[in-house]
């Protein structure tokens, strides 16, 4: 498997964090979110906003929780391209 394109990374980073965010909350009681995804030259910049339900006391920690997600995602997709790529070496 060749390495994933910018475009893959960034697909990957905000889906797993988009999926955290409604892993912890109700899709219907979130307020508004926003996934920013930027990935140049090898670098990887998550930023997630989360407004959530009133009663929801912990929205920023699962931002952080959900930024962290999309990282250890793309650090998965990366590892999967270097595996595939070492047992093609064989």
């Amino acid at each position: 498997m060749p390495q994933p394109t910018d475009e893959e990374v960034v697909e990957t980073a905000a889906e797993a964090a988009e999926g955290l965010i409604f892993a912890r909350f109700k899709q219907s009681r979130v307020k508004d979110f926003d996934v920013t995804v930027t990935f140049e030259d090898g670098v990887l910049d998550v930023d997630v906003y989360v407004n959530a339900p009133d009663d929801a006391d912990d929205a920023e920690a699962v931002a952080e929780e959900a930024a962290l997600t999309a990282q250890e995602a793309v650090d998965e997709l990366f590892a999967a391209a270097d595996a595939d790529a070492d047992a093609d070496e064989e």
